[in-house]
């Protein structure tokens, strides 16, 4: 039977205000890693973060947590390659992943960070979740295939955040969600519900966070 793909809703009052309550708390950088040897102690649960470079990621993270600078952008130095672990008061690690799909990049590096990104899918049994975020004006693309095919492989369970949503027409709202549903269907590991976004604008904020706070 074919999984049939549909926008997040918005939460009922109590998921909201659990939501609200989380991330109205402080939250903090933990540490950067760049080898699994590093990774805090997988003590409580965990979601992470997932996109190509310049999909918003950091913004969407600042906006989740109510912080303008708690994420840094893609192109900072010395952050690009590192795994980010933020700490959420009574709540799972947020865990920010390293934007995929830099052309740029040393091949070496590339591959590092390829091989750290398998072991830690594979290998953090406290991961819920991982947010894969998609720019609205360009949907699933090939290099957003190659993460969405290792997840299935990881068994682990991914939700598309679609980010940017405020730079499209609302007359394409409908295309976009044909061709984020088609490309979804052909993976196992992918949940039904699609979180629509805007940082900028606020949208989906609320309900992103409700259902990061649901996850047990």
């Amino acid at each position: 039977m074919q999984i049939q793909f549909k926008e997040a809703p918005a939460p009922e009052q109590f998921a909201a205000e659990r939501g609200r309550l989380m991330f109205a708390a402080p939250v903090e950088f933990l540490k950067g890693v760049v080898a699994m040897s590093g990774m805090p102690p997988a003590d409580r649960i965990e979601v992470c973060f997932a996109g190509r470079s310049n999909v918003g990621k950091s913004s969407l993270i600042n906006a989740l947590t109510g912080r303008k600078n708690l994420a840094r952008a893609s192109n900072t130095p010395g952050r690009t390659q590192e795994i980010n672990f933020f700490t959420t008061q009574d709540g799972p690690y947020l865990v920010d992943l390293p934007g995929y799909g830099f052309a740029q990049a040393p091949v070496p590096i590339v591959k590092k960070w390829q091989e750290l990104l398998r072991a830690y899918l594979a290998g953090r049994p406290t991961l819920r979740r991982v947010f894969v975020l998609i720019d609205s004006r360009h949907g699933v693309k090939a290099v957003d295939e190659e993460i969405l095919t290792l997840l299935d492989k990881s068994a682990v369970t991914f939700q598309v955040v679609l980010t940017k949503a405020d730079k499209i027409n609302a007359k394409d709202h409908e295309a976009l969600f044909k061709q984020v549903s088609g490309a979804l269907a052909k993976h196992a590991a992918a949940h039904p519900e699609i979180i629509l976004t805007s940082s900028d604008k606020g949208v989906g904020i609320e309900t992103l966070r409700a259902i990061i706070a649901g996850l047990d």
